[in-house]
């Protein structure tokens, strides 16, 4: 391994915000790609399906990139990985797990990427670093930390943790394989701060099984279990609680019923599927468990449309009982609320909440951060993948157990920390940012465009259609003057027929006095509608003036 003189790390995501968890780590001439996650977008982000990290600065170095390197299988780390592939062409690391999980993404997608599984056994060596990989307890099968030994020191992402003292799998945290990296020297640790305002700890998955297993136990009519789509654990747990019970299992849409097929064939769930009734059966039976999916945006999207009445198959009833095993993403506790209260209104029997033990966080709380930070004993520390509260919460931890204030790094998207024999601190930054997906497109959204759907939403839009003889200097037809979003029609007509005599005097006003110029008309007509409907509605709709010309 060769003597490493220059050490940088940019998180080109996951910092200042959740989700997006993009890290570069460059070694001399050698970057290193650590996750491509995406972010589910905030209400304000109308119509977008996504928002992934801006890969410009990748683009632009992509001959010196060697790897990609994977945590586990979640959207926020692997979901922008189809759009990385796209401009960058190396082989990509993950675990069995998350490597099945990409490739179902990518199977549509012509790719010539090579993917290399590994575990918590596997090195991979390069020119100036060793890799190997950890394992750690989270929500999803085959979680790991990323450590690249460098003749600096380590410099370790744990990816997303906690430290449950009994999983479902029963497969524990490498602790003492943390330690052991702690001990030869950790030059950076990077670690994740979702949860880094909570006390305590995170609580053990095997408490939300007891509790689901006494629910479906103590239950006599049909149970629905809200979870996420990729929570395999929950999932089993279910399942196994509702076959103990002699209850046939239904499954509420394609896509979990997808992710527990790829289980079985992999064989991280066992076979149940003689146990499984179709969805549109469902109703049909009293004792039933009925599997309602969703992903870290949308938890309950799915179960909202029975309670609503509205889903195809399956509504809520009185008498069924409705389990909340998710947890709302921060920024997504409106729609939860609101979902619950829809099901109550339907007459369901709701459970959900920590306080009846159904759903426990899959992120590290304050103490198992802590824990995290004394095993690892870093010389130089990095809070990512939160909202800024939570870096500088995670930051005070590491204050607490020792770990110098000058030593510890709070940074935005795009800055860079270098490392080298005289100094390490902030250098610069590089380009940074979001980039939306909307439908099939990438990027091609920006923010001009969402400032105008924005726009939208508030106070709708004024379309004025108007068509004009240029020879002839005169109106031929309308102006027509349409709503939508802004004023009812029928009850405004007094402020519409001002509105119409306004442009018919700006449109004759500019035909009689000076060149017809079409933007300088349709920018009067603006002007005079925009003045008077604000002052008689205090709103100002979006206003489209429509020039035809015979």
């Amino acid at each position: 391994m060769k003597q490493t003189e220059h050490i940088k790390i940019i998180a080109l995501g996951g910092v200042g915000e959740i989700g997006k968890n993009m890290h570069v780590i460059e070694l001399d001439s050698d970057l290193f790609i650590l996750d491509a996650g995406l972010m589910y977008p905030d209400e304000d982000m109308f119509g977008i399906d996504g928002v992934i990290p801006d890969i410009t600065y990748i683009q632009e170095n992509k001959e010196r990139v060697k790897a990609i390197f994977l945590t586990h299988g979640h959207e926020d780390h692997i979901g922008a990985l189809f759009y990385l592939l796209k401009n960058v062409t190396v082989p990509v690391y993950g675990t069995k797990w998350t490597l099945a999980l990409v490739k179902e993404k990518l199977k549509n997608i012509e790719s010539s990427v090579q993917f290399h599984e590994i575990d918590t056994n596997s090195i991979i060596p390069f020119e100036r670093t060793d890799v190997s990989f950890f394992n750690v307890n989270h929500s999803i099968p085959d979680s790991v930390g990323i450590c690249l030994k460098t003749s600096q020191g380590a410099i370790v992402n744990t990816g997303d943790f906690k430290f449950d003292q009994t999983p479902v799998n029963n497969k524990k945290a490498d602790i003492d394989k943390m330690a052991i990296i702690g001990s030869k020297g950790v030059l950076f640790l990077l670690s994740g701060s979702m949860n880094a305002e909570k006390p305590g700890y995170s609580g053990s998955e095997s408490v939300v099984a007891e509790e689901i297993a006494d629910t479906i136990y103590n239950t006599h009519g049909p149970v629905l279990v809200a979870l996420y789509t990729s929570d395999i654990y929950r999932i089993q747990q279910v399942i196994e609680s509702s076959i103990i019970n002699d209850r046939k299992i239904s499954i509420s849409e394609q896509t979990l019923l997808n992710q527990i097929k790829l289980a079985v064939r992999l064989k991280y769930l066992p076979d149940y599927f003689e146990h499984f009734v179709p969805i549109n059966q469902a109703s049909k039976l009293e004792k039933v468990t009925v599997l309602v999916g969703g992903h870290s945006a949308q938890p309950l999207e799915e179960i909202s449309k029975m309670a609503e009445q509205t889903h195809k198959y399956y509504n809520v009833k009185r008498g069924d009982t409705v389990l909340i095993s998710s947890s709302p993403y921060p920024g997504h506790e409106l729609a939860y609320s609101r979902t619950i209260d829809l099901l109550y209104r339907a007459g369901a029997d709701v459970t959900f909440g920590k306080n009846h033990h159904v759903t426990v966080s899959s992120h590290g709380h304050q103490e198992e951060l802590k824990l995290m930070l004394n095993l690892m004993k870093p010389k130089y520390f990095i809070p990512v993948h939160g909202e800024y509260k939570m870096q500088i919460a995670h930051a005070k931890l590491a204050e607490a157990i020792g770990i110098k204030t000058d030593n510890i790094f709070i940074v935005e998207k795009g800055e860079v920390v270098e490392a080298c024999s005289r100094y390490v601190k902030k250098v610069g930054k590089v380009m940074s940012g979001n980039v939306l997906i909307d439908g099939i497109g990438i990027g091609d959204v920006g923010n001009i465009v969402l400032r105008d759907r924005r726009l939208l939403s508030q106070d709708g839009i004024l379309l004025v259609v108007v068509t004009i003889s240029r020879s002839k200097r005169k109106v031929i037809a309308g102006p027509e003057i349409i709503s939508r979003g802004f004023v009812y029609v029928r009850q405004s007509g007094e402020l519409l027929s001002e509105a119409t005599k306004m442009v018919n005097e700006s449109i004759n006003d500019s035909l009689s006095h000076r060149p017809i110029e079409w933007a300088a008309l349709k920018q009067d007509i603006r002007e005079s509608l925009n003045q008077y409907l604000f002052e008689q509605t205090k709103r100002r709709p979006m206003i489209l003036p429509i020039i035809m010309e015979v």
